[in-house]
């Protein structure tokens, strides 16, 4: 038998009475630490064994939990009645009876627990916070802590392929940020760190925390008010420091997708804005398109303070689209995510599964037949390997994607000196027909679909290589300009207007986009 006790948070006179009659009558009690001030005021009687020196030669904490766990079992198995005692409550934030446990019912050994007062209650009473009311969240500080050292090392992720250091997202995001939280474990300066950065992804940098210290302790509890961001410029640490972290306003969660959805849903609800309210999903076509632009204008500048508005923007209009579809009861924005969730995942069986390949290639031809496997099962099987395409598309971006769409379905030759020649024959062509307009449009036409082939056999998108074009066309003919020196472009000779030209193209460019 094992029986788990808790000690209380910290004051002996909050040890449960149950909690003390098994303490007082062990001959041996097992303790995760001596550091707690309880311990000083247990039986004189008893035998205290702690495993605090794990702590000194284990590499993780998850190596102490399991080390004391495989510990105690042992000596259980050995005929040892096992008393072993934690700070505050045996089964609130003690990870040591997790593993225990866990381990326990796998060997059929039989564990009695016996609750105690955790730092929960003392905290909330400091505080002045009843946890039901506003459904407090109870979180171990590590649980905000990014393990970098978990993130496999032998396949490289987007930011290393383009020169850049990978920096492990915290997700998903462990806490409500319009709930109220507690985190404990917060022992040391380099924990209150990881803490403070990782909330600092959804709260403001100036939200109010409240450390707590020592609550429940006679004389020796404290509170201190302070903003988010300085949370690690003070050194008062211990193992007994608690953060409470208020809940913010639906309104006020504004770095996460609900706080967005919900201002959209106050827009479009009783009480809105009325030129949202009469909007309708047609209306909204031309919006929807013109921020596409914007974004792809934005991304050819290499802006990034464009970018990000113009990602909101878009991000605005889907959840725009997707309330109002949720208000005619057709779809929500849980929905799109669950749709676009479940599409991901099913077409990247090599990162969710155990499907293995071998290039970035292979993984398109997957794509296409697990795409084709959703169209059969939807009943919707396309008749055409070229089917697909939206006829709203640019007709540049048009003619990659069909002339792409071919050669995965095999009509294209291996080798690229194919596309190149074929683009010479279709400008010889071209010229031949250049006094027949009817003809030579016809022509032209066939030069374009050419071009938008060899740039997908270069991986150029066609259309964003022309938007650039057009881009660095227009700042150079602005630069051509302010060198006219107010003289007529027309009054020039072509060698005159050449001149003008490569001083305006050696000028130097913008930075080219990309991070």
């Amino acid at each position: 038998m094992i029986t788990l006790v808790g000690l209380g948070p910290g004051d002996p006179g909050m040890i449960t009475r149950a909690a003390w009659e098994v303490i007082s009558t062990t001959p041996v009690l097992y303790l995760r630490t001596a550091v707690h001030p309880t311990v000083a005021a247990l039986p004189s009687s008893v035998v205290i064994r702690a495993f605090d020196d794990l702590y000194d030669r284990a590499e993780r904490f998850d190596e102490v939990y399991e080390r004391i766990a495989e510990e105690l079992l042992a000596r259980a198995r050995g005929g040892e009645p096992v008393v072993y005692a934690t700070p505050g409550d045996p089964l609130t934030a003690e990870a040591t009876s997790r593993h225990l446990l866990r381990r326990a019912r796998a060997q059929g050994a039989p564990v009695r627990i016996i609750p105690g007062v955790s730092f929960v209650e003392p905290v909330c009473a400091l505080l002045g916070v009843d946890p039901l009311e506003h459904g407090l969240q109870l979180l171990d500080a590590f649980d905000l802590v990014v393990d970098e050292a978990a993130v496999p090392d032998d396949t490289p992720s987007w930011a290393s392929l383009h020169g850049l250091t990978y920096t492990p997202p915290l997700l998903p995001f462990p806490l409500t940020p319009t709930r109220p939280a507690l985190i404990c474990q917060v022992y040391s300066r380099s924990v209150a760190s990881h803490v403070k950065l990782s909330l600092m992804e959804r709260y403001p940098a100036d939200h109010p925390v409240m450390l707590t210290h020592a609550a429940g302790v006679a004389g020796e509890e404290s509170v201190v008010e302070l903003p988010l961001h300085t949370l690690d410029h003070r050194s008062d640490f211990d193992h007994l420091t608690s953060l409470f972290v208020p809940p913010l306003t639906p309104l006020a969660d504004v770095r996460g997708a609900e706080g967005v959805a919900c201002i959209v849903a106050r827009l479009l609800g009783p009480g809105g804005c009325p030129w949202d309210r009469e909007q309708t999903p047609q209306s909204l076509r031309a919006a929807l398109l013109e921020e596409v632009h914007e974004t792809l204008e934005a991304l050819d500048a290499g802006n990034d303070e464009a970018l990000l508005e113009e990602l909101g923007d878009l991000l605005l209009n889907v959840l725009m689209l997707s309330e109002m579809a949720r208000q005619a009861e057709r779809f929500d924005a849980g929905d799109v995510f669950s749709a676009v969730a479940g599409k991901l995942i099913r077409r990247h069986p090599h990162v969710f599964g155990d499907v293995n390949v071998g290039a970035s290639d292979e993984v398109l031809r997957n794509w296409e037949t697990i795409k084709h496997a959703e169209h059969v099962a939807k009943g919707v099987a396309r008749q055409s390997a070229l089917d697909g395409v939206p006829p709203s598309l640019p007709a540049l971006a048009a003619a990659q994607k069909v002339t792409s769409k071919a050669a995965r379905a095999g009509f294209d030759a291996l080798e690229i000196d194919h596309a190149w020649q074929s683009l010479e024959e279709e400008i010889a062509e071209l010229r031949a027909a250049a006094t027949d307009p009817a003809q030579a449009e016809s022509e032209l036409g066939d030069v374009l679909l050419a071009v938008a082939r060899l740039g997908w056999r270069l991986n150029v998108d066609a259309e964003s290589a022309l938007r650039a074009a057009v881009a660095r066309f227009r700042q150079r003919f602005a630069r051509l300009e302010t060198l006219l020196d107010g003289r007529d472009l027309n009054t020039l000779s072509v060698e005159e207007k050449l001149v003008l030209w490569e001083r305006a193209r050696n000028m130097t460019d913008g930075a080219d986009p990309g991070w």
